[in-house]
């Protein structure tokens, strides 16, 4: 029998973020088992902790979706470490430090939240003409509808495209077919001239994944999308240095995700919620 903890990520209220299972003591599972069992939870990432095989690291992750291992992902990061902190983890220093196949992430508290530093980009730069037509095609828009777009991948292989809008961006209905294989995030802002739309809180930006491969098409809230966002965002002067961005809300989701960049390092942050814990057999 093996610790098993399910949280709720990006959220401070139970069923409104990102769901996540992890499995605490994981040393001794195969790929095939790891693999098979996030098919089994259906969620769109299940987490496998382990001993660091760096000495710099506090503990090791590794990541899988329902289809594959993914070389980083934010939602598990937090969830990952919250389910590590509670299950006993001391780390080494002030921050927790991950390791994951993209190298060492750190891992900061920050008051009742956690906030992960954003790992470096692996591309970026202009979408090619290709690609925006791929992505115009499948999500039903006209040439003018798409005001920026970039290259955001930190790992899952993330695009971007930022539309006018709140609403034109919520009332996208995908054609997931047409958008295979990309893994798009789409974002518009919310804020026009100082003032905020209705029913979006604090947030001053919406974002919505869509995953063309995944057997949960669309992710309810992304970190690592986020984290690829922030650095294009923030960078391009199309961003505040501190923002909060919304995600899910097509979903009856309510996720929130904290952007602050500090220096050189963008940080993104949002609470964890845990709902399950016990024991799993594998």
């Amino acid at each position: 029998m093996r610790r098993f903890q399910q949280l709720d990520v990006f959220t401070a209220v139970p069923l409104k973020g990102n769901p996540l299972a992890v499995v605490l003591d994981a040393e001794g599972l195969s790929d095939e088992q790891m693999q098979a069992f996030a098919r089994w939870t259906n969620l769109s990432e299940t987490t496998f902790l382990l001993p660091p095989t760096d000495p710099a690291a506090d503990y090791r992750v590794r990541i899988f979706t329902t289809a594959r291992e993914l070389p980083f992902a934010g939602h598990p990061t937090l969830g990952s470490c919250h389910a590590w902190l509670a299950g006993g983890g001391q780390p080494q220093g002030e921050d927790v430090v991950q390791q994951c196949s993209v190298g060492l992430v750190r891992v900061r508290r920050d008051g009742d939240r956690l906030a992960f530093a954003a790992p470096p980009l692996l591309r970026s730069g202009a979408l090619d003409d290709a690609t925006l037509a791929k992505i115009r095609l499948a999500l039903g828009l006209a040439d003018e509808d798409i005001v920026a777009h970039q290259w955001v991948d930190n790992g899952p292989g993330w695009c971007a495209v930022m539309l006018r809008s709140r609403e034109q961006l919520l009332a996208i209905r995908p054609d997931f077919r047409l958008l295979a294989p990309l893994e798009l995030g789409v974002v518009a802002p919310i804020h026009k001239f100082g003032a905020v739309a209705p029913g979006a809180g604090e947030a001053q930006f919406e974002v919505r994944a869509l995953l063309s491969l995944e057997a949960v098409p669309e992710d309810p809230v992304t970190g690592s999308l986020n984290a690829g966002l922030a650095q294009w965002l923030i960078g391009a002067g199309l961003a505040p240095p501190r923002y909060v961005a919304a995600q899910g809300t097509v979903l009856g989701r309510d996720g929130r995700v904290f952007v602050e960049q500090i220096g050189d390092t963008v940080w993104i942050g949002g609470h964890v919620t845990p709902l399950v814990e016990g024991q799993v057999r594998l």
